[in-house]
């Protein structure tokens, strides 16, 4: 019996040995447990603030790295440049004073007049210029031309026409006509001229670069004109329609001379020191009444509408 059963235990045993030897050869046995490794395959564009940082504004993040010697990235503050006006008024006439009173045969009236002429030499080489790109300018026939353009510009702006208005204005002269009307009603018009316009000031000044003119042009009016202005609640601010007033204007109108396709706009207006102070504007506010029942009118309560106190103001 053990003789017969020696060769089935040797041969189990080769099994064994077999089997211990593949084993040995073969890692997946050897490492029966998988180890993974994790691989970031994906940017992250969040990352949580760091503890204590979160309730805190960029700029008290960028004060306390400046208390801690941190370098912080200057900030440019950039403004978008419009080259078709210029910023300002250069060179702005200055009105003599009493203008539109004073008589030419009177003695200060022939004191102002040779100041003019003076004065006119830096025009006479403005002017000069201006038709040098403009050849259609004329010192005779511009004064008219400008007087129609300030009254289709003022007309556009009681019909608060803003595509007309910005053809007929600068883009410095637009915020200042615009500033102010909302939920205001205007009614403005030209009665009829009290003298013909002039040209009393030129000059062409340059900007950015050398050679890129501009043509600023004074022109002085003297009209009659009707001006009323409303509120949102239809009362009278200021002025009245059916009572025309005399106005002496210094109206300025500048043209992008380099430009071929360029015309001449509204730019600025001349107020001189001597002029009188304009009306005060009527304010008013609205007092509220009595609360009314749906089966009730306010005429049946005849109700009166208390008058304000008067109240001492101190500076």
């Amino acid at each position: 019996m053990a003789a017969s059963m020696t060769p089935m235990l040797i041969q189990r045993l080769k099994c064994l040995a077999v089997q211990r030897t593949e084993a040995l050869l073969n890692p997946a046995v050897q490492c029966p447990l998988v180890s993974f490794i994790p691989i970031r395959t994906k940017k992250r564009y969040f990352i949580p603030p760091a503890v204590g940082m979160k309730g805190q504004s960029p700029a008290s993040q960028e004060a306390r790295a400046r208390q801690a010697g941190m370098v912080v990235r200057q900030e440019y503050f950039e403004r978008a440049i419009n080259i078709t006006c210029t910023a300002g008024v250069y060179d702005a006439y200055i009105p003599p004073e009493g203008d539109a009173r004073l008589s030419g045969l009177s003695k200060e009236g022939l004191k102002q007049r040779a100041e003019s002429l003076r004065q006119s030499a830096a025009s006479q080489l403005a002017i000069r210029k201006i038709k040098e790109h403009d050849p259609d300018f004329r010192t005779k026939n511009f004064p008219s031309q400008a007087q129609d353009l300030f009254i289709q510009a003022h007309s556009a702006l009681t019909d608060f026409n803003k595509e007309k208005l910005h053809s007929l204005v600068t883009e410095r002269c637009y915020p200042e006509m615009v500033r102010g009307n909302r939920y205001k009603t205007l009614r403005w018009a030209f009665v009829e001229s009290l003298e013909p316009p002039r040209l009393v000031h030129a000059r062409c000044p340059e900007m950015v670069s050398k050679g890129n003119l501009y043509g600023q042009v004074t022109i002085r009016m003297h009209s009659r004109q009707t001006l009323a202005i409303y509120d949102r609640f239809g009362r009278l601010m200021l002025g009245d329609e059916q009572v025309p007033r005399d106005v002496l204007e210094y109206i300025i109108l500048e043209r992008h001379l380099v430009n071929p396709f360029g015309r001449w706009r509204l730019h600025a207006k001349i107020v001189p020191s001597w002029a009188p102070p304009k009306d005060p504007i009527t304010k008013t506010v609205m007092i509220s009444g009595p609360q009314l029942k749906p089966w009730q009118d306010f005429e049946e309560l005849n109700y009166e509408v208390p008058k304000p106190t008067a109240v001492q103001w101190h500076k």
